[in-house]
């Protein structure tokens, strides 16, 4: 099943980004630390031209961390780049932003010189929780499903900082799949584009390849699964996902599988590494 998803808000979200980007002086992208290629919208590195850019590497705590790391000197090379992985709820670690910031646009951020920066990110990516950090209080609405922010906002961080919050992005034509998959299994695209079966097993043979150790002792798997299929049919057992006749309700087993790996419950987990040639995203 080929995974497709753009909700119609989103083409309005791309002409509001556009109208606003003249006024900008630094650019905040949301990325999710697990998956941070496949979790940038393309169309932003050309509407952006050469403005300053930080990428925010959130949910850092659900992600490997030497495979974070490398992700954040990959993006420290690009001209006019910054990168920075946080837990959008941690006010210690959100509260660098600000200061870096201020390195890439020394003459804002002073009296008199109001910064202005614009915070993008795709769905369920934790734009509305950083906002929330960085203000000290909520200003923008937060949830666990994609598609929460559906209208912009101005928010004054009362340090000489504005933010321009926008609604989320996701690139409209996910032409590499893989990268389409990776964005289904951490949560960021929407139950009516895409099939859990499918999305687990893609998610169950990445962490059988990648974290054998973890998914052992997550699962307490004592005969390891030959397949990802069947790894999902012992999560399923061991979990008592069962229907009538003793058999493995499949889809409440994916279902879990993938909660579970959302949430952190098998471990510290990344989706891509960089070099990777699975990486490879579309461009507009």
């Amino acid at each position: 099943m080929k995974i497709e998803w753009y909700p119609g808000h989103m083409a309005k979200a791309k002409r509001q980004i556009a109208e606003v980007l003249p006024k900008i002086d630094v650019v905040i992208e949301v990325l999710d630390a697990r998956l941070p290629l496949s979790s940038a919208n393309p169309m932003l590195e050309k509407l952006r031209g050469g403005k300053p850019c930080i990428k925010v590497l959130n949910k850092s705590d659900l992600a490997d961390t030497g495979i974070t790391s490398s992700w954040v000197a990959y993006f420290n090379q690009l001209q006019g780049v910054r990168a920075i992985p946080v837990d959008a709820r941690n006010r210690s670690a959100v509260s660098k932003i600000p200061a870096l910031c201020r390195r890439l646009v020394p003459r804002r951020g002073v009296p008199g010189k109001t910064l202005r920066a614009m915070v993008v990110g795709i769905p369920n990516v934790g734009k509305s929780t950083l906002i929330n950090t960085l203000a000290g209080k909520k200003m923008a609405r937060v949830g666990d499903r994609p598609a929460v922010t559906t209208c912009p906002q101005q928010v004054d961080l009362r340090n000489g900082i504005h933010l321009a919050d926008t609604p989320g992005l996701l690139w409209p034509d996910i032409r590499n799949q893989k990268s389409a998959f990776r964005l289904a299994a951490s949560g960021a695209i929407g139950e009516g584009g895409m099939d859990y079966l499918n999305v687990a097993h893609f998610a169950a043979e990445y962490l059988m390849t990648h974290y054998p150790e973890q998914l052992a002792k997550r699962y307490h798997l004592t005969e390891w699964p030959v397949s990802a299929s069947a790894l999902i049919e012992q999560v399923g057992r061991k979990r008592g996902c069962l229907i009538a006749g003793g058999e493995v309700d499949r889809l409440r087993a994916s279902e879990l599988l993938l909660r579970e790996f959302r949430a952190g419950m098998i471990g510290r987990i990344s989706l891509e590494r960089p070099g990777s040639p699975d990486n490879e995203v579309p461009r507009q």
